[in-house]
């Protein structure tokens, strides 16, 4: 008898010291070093996401997501799609955060929630060398390529009130730039990081949109989501500590 309670009382340990066991490891498995934090970016708009010739997504945004995950505790995982898809992966909840160039405009704070601004470019347009187009005024008669759902197309169309132009929409800036070569179109309107790149690998020209007075660019979150204060204070840290301009003369030294 005393046996078979002594076994019994054996057993009874071990089964709670497993149970025990297990319940730390899943415990460490819930703590924010093993979660995932999803981004959602539009790897097309160099220097700030693009892809290396191994594929891997490189840029200001991707350095700039990873610092946030590592400050945070989280892992990150990295989704790649048209830039008009953006809004509504977060709407949807396909994503944590999008970080794509994108400038906190007023229209998209009505669908989406902001960090604070991490980067201010302005806009530019971009011609071929030798070309007449030097000033805004000059972009009449002529076609105007943008990319979907950017502030350039947004920009585009209230230019249009005032010069007369028409305004070509494609999927992203390489197909801009290609239009641009193959004279399909006479001018393409992009952020001015991105278009001083293409304009020094391209030999192209360009000049600076003297209109332009848009917002900087900032994380966006899904409406509500308490990430934006936490990203918020990495932001504030990494812009005190330095970090935030060593990603600027990393990636954006030709703009500066």
């Amino acid at each position: 008898m005393k046996k078979t309670l002594l076994f019994a009382t054996i057993i009874f340990t071990l089964v709670i010291m497993a149970a025990c066991g297990k319940s730390n490891n899943e415990g460490a498995n819930q703590g924010k070093g093993n979660k995932v934090l999803t981004m959602a970016t539009s790897a097309d708009f160099a220097p700030f996401e693009s892809r290396d010739t191994a594929g891997n997504p490189q840029g200001f945004d991707i350095d700039l997501a990873n610092m946030i995950a590592k400050e945070l505790g989280y892992k990150l995982e990295i989704k790649d799609m048209k830039f008009d898809g953006l809004i509504g992966a977060l709407q949807s909840n396909r994503a944590d955060m999008v970080l794509a160039g994108m400038s906190a405009t007023e229209k998209r704070k009505k669908n989406v929630d902001f960090s604070t601004e991490y980067n201010r470019s302005g806009e530019m347009f971009i011609t071929l060398k030798g070309s007449n187009i030097k000033t805004v005024d000059d972009l009449k008669g002529n076609t105007v390529g943008v990319q979907l759902g950017t502030i350039q197309e947004e920009g585009a169309k209230a230019l249009q009130k005032k010069v007369k132009f028409d305004v070509k929409p494609l999927d992203n800036s390489t197909t801009l730039i290609q239009e641009l070569l193959s004279k399909r179109i006479q001018v393409a309107y992009l952020d001015k990081a991105v278009a001083t790149g293409y304009i020094k690998k391209q030999n192209l020209a360009g000049f600076d949109d003297p209109t332009s007075s848009s917002p900087g660019m900032a994380v966006a979150f899904p409406k509500g989501s308490k990430l934006v204060g936490d990203v918020n204070k990495v932001l504030k840290k990494l812009e005190d500590n330095g970090q935030l301009q060593k990603l600027k003369d990393k990636w954006l030294k030709d703009e500066q």
